[in-house]
């Protein structure tokens, strides 16, 4: 029997910073965080300011985006107790999973919510809970970065649940989201604005 999964700073030392088995460096998150920015503010016409980040880990896109807007109000959840205990206080990170999302949103609107190589470790309950939540408490943009069958996975492959690109897009179509770029997705409040070759085809 496996031990279960834990986030730990051994995790984070292998995917995030060895050189030789990280799948994440700060120039991509950096790529990433540009331009889920500037789709985010073209269609909300103004700068983002508040961001929720679902599953956030040690909060890499913290400083990706606050080079890019300093004046964004973050907030982050993720499971990992390491996580909140070393970087809770600095970059504002709750403990909590991927269906807990109401629970701190706390009934406030996000110009941007990121969700980024999460989904694809989340039992289907949750995944569809949290995503409904995440849909209710989008303002602007989501930006939903997920692995699919189609892809060339690499890095952590311990429970990863493998799910077509058809899955995801209807789980997203269901909860009312609507393609507007990579991996980003409008929310209810934009969609009427969106003209129809802003939005991706179905």
């Amino acid at each position: 029997m496996s031990l279960p999964k834990r986030y730990d700073r051994a995790y984070f030392d292998r995917w995030y910073r060895n050189p030789r088995s990280r799948v994440v460096t700060p120039a991509a998150i950096a790529r990433k965080a540009h331009l889920v920015v500037s789709v985010a503010e073209y269609f909300l016409g103004g700068p983002v300011r508040g961001v929720l980040d679902v599953g956030c880990g040690e909060g890499v896109w913290y400083r990706a985006l606050k080079r890019i807007r300093p004046a964004i109000r973050y907030l982050g959840i993720d499971p990992s107790p390491y996580v909140v205990e070393r970087f809770g206080g600095r970059r504002n990170i709750r403990l909590g999973s991927f269906g807990d999302v109401a629970e701190h949103a706390e009934g406030r609107l996000f110009d941007l919510i990121i969700c980024s190589d999460v989904m694809q470790y989340v039992a289907p309950a949750e995944l569809r809970r949290g995503l409904e939540q995440i849909a209710e408490h989008a303002g602007g943009v989501a930006y939903l970065e997920a692995h699919t069958t189609a892809d060339a996975m690499e890095g952590d492959k311990r429970e990863w649940r493998r799910r077509t690109p058809r899955y995801y897009r209807q789980l997203f179509s269901d909860v009312g989201l609507v393609a507007c770029g990579p991996y980003c997705y409008l929310a209810e409040p934009l969609q009427e604005m969106a003209n129809a070759l802003e939005r991706l085809a179905e």
